[in-house]
């Protein structure tokens, strides 16, 4: 038994997460864990969601930012929201601390790698990356691909062979050759007008639970039962604790577990009741109420 599997066995098993938009109807997700388990047969591998919509790069990159940071250090994530497969768009894997990413350059990591650098005080376990500690590679080292690749179908033929390497020890620099940038996500800022704090609506969740990119630290000095929330026409009355603080079918505005505005509907959907829509401007004016 050569070193590195004796060094393997000495360890507990890595943890590779997955998020595509592939869905679980078809075989794409079973052949990816097929290749990470021919490689590495002890990988723990863990589904954050396959249900992103078809080619939404930007929903992607909410929900893996949303699920990574509360995983143990050394978790090798995968993401694939890939629409430009083929194309000349690079397969990059990144390290943030211990933590990395492998994914299409396509902007994908852009929430995560945000998040992971500014820890947040609620975070379940502590993340202690730095700016320093983050470093990427082009992956062009063709021998941690599978020998065919299709142009098609990169989740399987790259990405997932490279996790599974980077599960048994490969370090990140012999995949490929080091890059100093990469793809970012154009993505609307919060900004204050006056008095007033303004964003949008950038995720739907399967509630119908419409999430703003305005986060609670925005919030700091006001005072919350005073706030109205502008919405898709509608004014809504202060920043509620909790859902059930309105009558059911009710709407009503609160911080997300993700630490940012959430539009809901108790028992129901904001996204159909209030017509909300990724996107749709939300307006916060301290002292409305």
């Amino acid at each position: 038994m050569n070193e590195l599997a004796l060094n393997q066995n000495s360890q507990p098993p890595a943890i590779i997460t997955l998020t595509t938009d592939f869905g679980t109807r078809d075989g794409f997700v079973g052949a990816m864990k097929g290749v990470i388990l021919s490689i590495n047969p002890r990988a723990v591998i863990v589904d954050i969601s396959h249900d992103i919509a078809p080619q939404q790069i930007a929903q992607g990159a909410f929900v893996l930012a949303s699920a990574a940071p509360y995983f143990p250090a050394r978790t090798i994530h995968v993401a694939v929201v890939d629409p430009g497969v083929g194309s000349a768009r690079r397969p990059i894997a990144l390290q943030i601390g211990e933590t990395f990413f492998v994914a299409p350059d396509n902007g994908v990591l852009t929430l995560v790698c945000a998040k992971l650098k500014t820890p947040s005080p609620t975070l379940a376990l502590p993340v202690e990356n730095q700016e320093s500690e983050l470093g990427a590679v082009h992956l062009n080292r063709a021998e941690f691909w599978l020998p065919r690749v299709s142009r098609t179908f990169h989740g399987r033929d790259i990405f997932a062979p490279v996790a599974a390497h980077l599960s048994l020890g490969v370090p990140l620099a012999a995949l490929g050759d080091p890059i100093h940038a990469w793809a970012q996500l154009a993505l609307a800022e919060p900004y204050r007008a006056g008095d007033q704090i303004c964003g949008q609506v950038i995720y739907v969740d399967r509630f119908g639970n419409a999430i703003t990119n305005i986060g609670e630290v925005l919030l700091a000095g006001l005072e919350r039962g005073r706030v109205g929330v502008r919405v898709a026409g509608r004014v809504l009355r202060g920043i509620a604790p909790t859902y059930v603080a309105v009558a059911p079918g009710e709407p009503l505005a609160l911080v997300s577990s993700a630490e940012q505005v959430e539009i809901a509907v108790r028992d129901g959907s904001a996204a159909d009741a209030l017509g909300i829509r990724v996107g749709d401007a939300v307006t916060l004016s301290p002292g409305e109420c």
